[in-house]
């Protein structure tokens, strides 16, 4: 059986880490839980940044418009501190706007914590990609995903991209009957 091959992007945004005081932790765990999920050909396209709103919009545009990435993961600067900027800079790149993806987010972290309601995750489309923000800790990427990603590949089929496809023992996709390709 072939899958369509998928680009996606990933961005680390934490001064510290960009600026090499601790090693980054956000990117090997998304891309773990990526690889070990789809059965999709991947090639990740990353970037660790800092925590600069007009750097972060630069970014998301450029893996978006030029890297042709059909989805783009974040991972921090979601919280409430002054320097916590990638949900503003997402919305300022965005071209429509999910509110179901922050809700359903936030949604999933409180199982786990109480602080889950000082996020402020945004998910949006900007022409044929996805870009979601994740929490920084790679425990909670890995639960938000685990809670939200059955829902992803059927947006990125509504906005022009590939089909993704999870491994059946990780995720189960949901897509409505009649969007559902037969196995090839």
């Amino acid at each position: 059986m072939s899958h369509d091959s998928v680009r996606i992007g990933l961005v680390s945004i934490s001064d510290r880490a960009s600026q090499g005081v601790y090693e980054d932790q956000g990117l090997p765990a998304l891309q773990d839980w990526l690889a070990n999920t789809l059965a999709n050909p991947v090639e990740f396209v990353t970037r660790l940044i800092p925590d600069e709103q007009a750097l972060i919009e630069s970014t998301l545009v450029e893996l978006a418009d030029t890297a042709h990435c059909a989805l783009v993961l974040t991972t921090g600067g979601t919280g409430p501190a002054l320097r916590d900027v990638t949900p503003e800079a997402t919305l300022a790149v965005a071209h429509k706007v999910l509110p179901g993806f922050g809700e359903a987010m936030r949604a999933v972290s409180l199982k786990y914590v109480p602080t889950a309601i000082l996020s402020r995750q945004v998910g949006v489309v900007r022409g044929g990609c996805l870009i979601l923000n994740l929490p920084g800790q790679p425990k909670a990427i890995k639960e938000t995903l685990d809670g939200i990603f059955a829902a992803v590949p059927y947006c990125i089929d509504l906005i022009g991209g590939p089909y993704l496809e999870a491994r059946p023992e990780t995720v189960a996709v949901f897509r409505p009957k009649s969007a559902v390709r037969p196995a090839r």
